[in-house]
């Protein structure tokens, strides 16, 4: 036990020796030197790959499931609306309604099954998305029920499409709602973890270590051995610099186009999001009331409640300010549309409002704005697609590149060094 605690005891006392001999002190600088170097490679290879890793998912699975979320959001509210538009119709629903209520519903589906891959199986989206493919099947068999009875002429159907809607708003609409505030959470944490702060910060440590050991050694030779240049030393120095201004240029891209993304595309994403749900429960809230034969009512007060939070202008929608004005526009030709439909209504003449609400100026109208807003989203995806691919050039490169000029480094202050080391033998 006394010869293995006294071993360590020995080799260090062995080491702090070394500084007290010309020779010995080489010896410290050129295992600091190669120390430093090594981990300087490593240290570089490590942070380009957790920075590539981080943008390649933040590009393949958060962005994704951020738009998958709102695939479901959005389809769910449009595929009621839709419902309740083909249910005031009264009859055998136009096969136009039909069609779009159908394809919502299948757009809700893939993007949902889409979305389950990627996600944990325990998390908080996971279980959004269980309870909405579980509800999904009820919602639709409360619709088939108040279409066949609609077809029958029988008022009850009309109670059938208040509970489908109702669950599809206070169920599947809150868990799709859920669903998208955590991609939106994900796609931030995506954000941090492409930007690798730990890790650069001890990358910049390391090779700012690196750079001072150099620098010092060079120093002492110069002093000891009255040589002003080292040449293989300074091949080394030269290479450190190569290694230090090619991490600066690459991190400093990748971190301002994560920044482009982010501002250009993911929050102009999310607030076009929202304000195309929002335009969508409106439509839907109009559907309803003239479903429930009750004129004015709940539904047509949320209508008046929400029109407040529909936004076209603001700091992130900037970049899509020409397709936001004509979106404002449209979305106020479809309010006076609503208030003739209401007028109608509120004064007795029913059929006539829902003649209105069906028709081809009402379904033009509003497919206009939804229409501009799609457009808007479309060109801001794609704008994302832009800056974040941008943002991964160089990675890859550089966690080969990185421990390579490391190798070289080791080997021009091996070289430089053991030159020295040479003249005391």
């Amino acid at each position: 036990m006394t010869a293995v605690q006294t071993a360590p005891r020995a080799a260090l006392s062995r080491l702090a020796g070394l500084r007290h001999t010309s020779p010995g002190r080489l010896q410290l600088l050129l295992v600091t030197l190669l120390v430093l170097a090594a981990l300087a490679g490593l240290v570089t290879g490590l942070t380009a790959r957790s920075a590539a890793v981080g943008t390649a998912d933040l590009r393949d699975r958060a962005q994704p499931l951020l738009a998958e979320a709102e695939t479901v959001y959005s389809s769910l509210a449009d595929a009621d609306t839709t419902a309740a538009q083909a249910f005031i119709t009264g009859g055998l629903e136009p096969p136009g309604l039909t069609r779009r209520y159908d394809e919502k519903l299948a757009a809700a589906a893939t993007a949902l099954t889409s979305a389950a891959r990627r996600v944990p199986a325990d998390g908080e989206a996971a279980e959004a998305i269980r309870s909405i493919a579980t509800g999904l099947g009820d919602y639709t068999a409360l619709v088939a029920t108040a279409r066949a009875l609609n077809r029958q002429g029988k008022p009850v159907g009309a109670a059938y499409l208040s509970t489908a809607s109702k669950l599809n708003r206070d169920t599947l609409q809150p868990q799709a709602q859920a669903l998208f505030q955590q991609a939106q959470r994900e796609a931030g944490g995506g954000y941090q973890d492409a930007r690798s702060d730990w890790w650069l910060l001890l990358l910049a440590i390391v090779l700012a270590l690196l750079a001072v050991a150099l620098i010092v050694t060079q120093i002492h030779l110069s002093r000891t051995t009255r040589r002003t240049f080292n040449v293989p030393l300074l091949a080394a120095s030269g290479l450190t610099l190569v290694l230090m201004l090619t991490c600066v240029v690459i991190f400093t891209h990748q971190r301002s186009r994560l920044t482009d993304a982010d501002r250009d595309g993911s929050a102009p994403v999310a607030t076009l999001a929202e304000t195309r749900l929002t335009v969508l429960r409106e439509r839907g809230d109009e559907a309803l009331t003239l479903a429930a034969r009750a004129g004015r009512g709940r539904l047509e007060d949320d209508f008046q409640s929400i029109k407040d939070r529909v936004t076209f202008s603001g700091p992130e929608l900037d970049d899509v300010s020409g397709p936001m004005r004509t979106a404002a526009g449209q979305y106020e030709d479809y309010l006076a549309l609503h208030q003739r439909i209401r007028d109608l209504d509120d004064g007795g003449k029913y059929e006539d409002a829902v003649k209105l609400a069906v028709s081809e100026e009402s379904a033009t109208t509003f497919d206009r704005l939804t229409g501009t807003l799609d457009a808007a989203l479309a060109d801001r995806r794609a704008a994302f697609d832009d800056r974040i691919r941008s943002a991964g050039r160089g990675l890859g490169l550089l966690t080969v590149l990185g421990p390579l000029l490391a190798l070289a480094i080791c080997v021009f202050a091996a070289i430089g060094l053991r030159a020295r080391l040479e003249e005391y033998r």
